[in-house]
């Protein structure tokens, strides 16, 4: 969620609308072979108090990808489970990556922050202290002699 609160008569691709008889329409699927979907767990719909199912329009789509795994890739129902399985969980995963690399921004830039404060307390008075080579030369000081006049 992106933190605002919704409006619970807002529709989503989320939203599950369509009862079984459309939902098989706009899949172009037998509504047994949804309901066989259900049982497998490839496409689970939302219920009604009465238990009858209520498609989104994401459930849609699933349904058309089931389809046509099946059909044209020749795909079985236990593999298109699992592809969907891990097509979810890489989706999960995604979204944890995303939330991560925001907090780590986050961190950054508030040590960038504490960074400049720390810098900005500095004395200016203070002259950084660089270190002089020592040699092993030796330096004899004698001082001028004053010359006198006669």
């Amino acid at each position: 969620m992106d933190g605002r609160r919704r409006n619970p008569y807002e529709l989503t691709e989320e939203t599950p609308v369509y009862v079984i008889s459309v939902a098989a329409q706009l899949s172009g699927l037998h509504p047994q072979t949804l309901r066989q979907y259900d049982r497998l767990g490839l496409v689970s719909p939302d219920r009604t108090a009465g238990r009858g199912r209520r498609y989104s329009a994401r459930d849609i789509e699933l349904l058309r990808q089931v389809q046509q795994l099946s059909q044209d890739e020749g795909i079985n129902l236990a593999g298109i489970k699992r592809i969907i399985e891990l097509e979810n969980q890489v989706a999960a995963l995604q979204s944890r990556v995303a939330e991560l690399e925001a907090a780590l921004d986050g961190a950054a830039a508030t040590m960038r922050q504490r960074e400049a404060a720390v810098h900005a307390s500095y004395r200016r008075d203070l002259v950084p202290y660089q270190e002089v080579q020592q040699t092993s030369a030796l330096v004899v000081w004698r001082p001028k002699r004053q010359q006198q006049s006669d």
